[in-house]
């Protein structure tokens, strides 16, 4: 799986609206406090951090494929939480985990089919995945919208071929998936989540509209925000779909 060019400083600085989604997901997850959790896809560390204040005798491996991303988390955290730079792909650890927890991640991921696979590998027998991402029909009128924008000149000859990283799965999929993949048991839903980020040019630019942004020459950057921002004008609000995943081992 390709790294994505994530800048974690940024990230953690605009992500409240992603935190307070995964906190919902953390609020699911019953523990005692001496469980090993792992955090697939652990960003700056900001859903981390709240892990580690309920595994107060338990282990915590936070993992991220950006290199930026883990040096924001690690200044965040300090020295005590496992922070490790890999695949999700190709994750594996010393030992199994008693759950993963994973938010506003998998739908960077385009094989769900073996993400799920190796996701039940890092679990034991009984252990739960408890994740959130994008699912069917998420931003998609915020991407219409910019698209709109995208299919201008000079855009356009950079953007007309564009094609979307991300993977937005329904739920009956999703949870056939799971099943394949070795899950004794799974469910999968979807949530209307619209969000009003607090930053919404930052927060489009760094995270919503990335993969556009990233596809673009650096001078026609700030003009493409400029136009996408004017084309959705005010209050900028993200039509989040979030994809809900409660799988056991």
């Amino acid at each position: 799986m390709p790294v994505r060019e994530w800048d974690g400083s940024s990230y953690d600085r605009i992500s409240g609206v992603m935190q307070s989604m995964g906190m919902e997901v953390l609020s699911r997850l019953a523990l005692t406090g001496e469980e090993t959790v792992i955090d697939a896809g652990c960003g700056s560390g900001r859903v981390t951090e709240a892990l580690m204040e309920r595994l107060p005798h338990g282990r915590v491996i936070g993992v991220d494929e950006s290199a930026s991303m883990i040096a924001t988390a690690r200044e965040r955290l300090g020295p005590g939480v496992e922070l490790l730079v890999a695949d999700l792909l190709e994750l594996e650890i010393d030992q199994p985990a008693d759950a993963i927890l994973s938010t506003a991640t998998f739908h960077w991921i385009g094989d769900h089919e073996r993400l799920f696979t190796r996701m039940r590998a890092c679990l034991r027998p009984g252990g739960r995945l408890l994740a959130q991402c994008g699912g069917e029909g998420n931003i998609s009128e915020l991407r219409r919208r910019a698209m709109t924008v995208g299919e201008r000149e000079p855009y356009g000859a950079h953007l007309r071929s564009f094609r979307a990283p991300w993977k937005y799965a329904a739920p009956d999929v999703t949870r056939e998936r799971l099943l394949a993949a070795g899950f004794a048991s799974a469910e999968a839903w979807l949530g209307l989540a619209p969000q009003q980020p607090e930053h919404p040019r930052e927060f489009l630019e760094t995270i919503v509209l990335q993969p556009h942004v990233q596809a673009l020459p650096a001078e026609l950057r700030a003009p493409f925000m400029d136009d996408v921002l004017a084309e959705l004008g005010e209050p900028v609000v993200v039509d989040y779909v979030r994809l809900n995943i409660d799988a056991t081992a």
